[in-house]
């Protein structure tokens, strides 16, 4: 199930614009700043401005599907509660752990002629310091979060990645994008983009190659070496 370097380095050949997620491709943002963590100052930051989390929040461990969970409950109160992750998003950033092979991916990109921009869930401020912090930001053509306030532009909507094609001036044909997660597939599927999927856990082979990944692989450096 795991592609041959053949078998990648044939289908990024012709690809000139590579999108890329965050979290999971490029870093395991909360590393130092588990996501549950990050779920319970959201909730707590909620109570101390005198609101009570939603229904179903209370057990809710993933900071951005708290953040939906708050969208869709109080809409009032999204923009104040995006705002407030994506500062614990920063914070988280500073003690990410890097993925192996993902800066190389970035280096490998560059050095062969291509695009790359970086296509997230996480906020964009987020994604900027991060890269900012490894001297990684003139390596990324451009920064798509999610839209401020707005969590409905999350994966699996394909709207970051349409953005993100058209602020290259590229089209689906030569684009590809390397995510960890179905919605990622989704969202390539979507946007008319097919996904490499990156099995960075056991089990997510699997769920990638069933969501429509077009090749899997186990290592972001596997990536870097077929861009070389």
């Amino acid at each position: 199930m795991i592609a041959t370097p053949q078998q990648l380095a044939d289908l990024l050949r012709p690809v000139k614009h590579i999108l890329l997620d965050f979290d999971g491709p490029v870093c395991s943002v909360f590393a130092g700043l588990p996501a549950p963590e990050v779920a319970r100052r959201l909730r707590e930051g909620l109570l101390a401005a005198g609101e009570q989390a939603p229904a179903g929040a209370e057990d809710e461990t993933d900071p951005l599907a708290l953040l939906r969970l708050v969208a869709d409950a109080r809409s009032d109160l999204t923009a104040s509660t995006d705002a407030a992750l994506a500062a614990l998003e920063t914070e988280a950033v500073r003690v990410a752990r890097p993925t192996p092979g993902g800066e190389s991916v970035l280096r490998a990109a560059v050095r062969s002629g291509r695009l790359i921009s970086v296509v997230s869930n996480n906020a964009g401020a987020a994604i900027e310091a991060y890269l900012a912090e490894y001297g990684l930001s003139a390596y990324v053509a451009g920064v798509f979060g999610r839209a401020p306030g707005d969590p409905s532009s999350m994966k699996p909507n394909p709207r970051l990645l349409l953005e993100a094609m058209e602020a290259a001036g590229t089209g689906p044909e030569h684009c590809i994008f390397v995510g960890d997660a179905a919605r990622d597939v989704e969202a390539g599927e979507a946007a008319g983009v097919p996904t490499i999927g990156y099995a960075n856990k056991p089990g997510k082979d699997v769920k990638l190659a069933a969501a429509g990944a077009i090749v899997i692989v186990d290592s972001m450096q596997f990536v870097a070496g077929a861009l070389a």
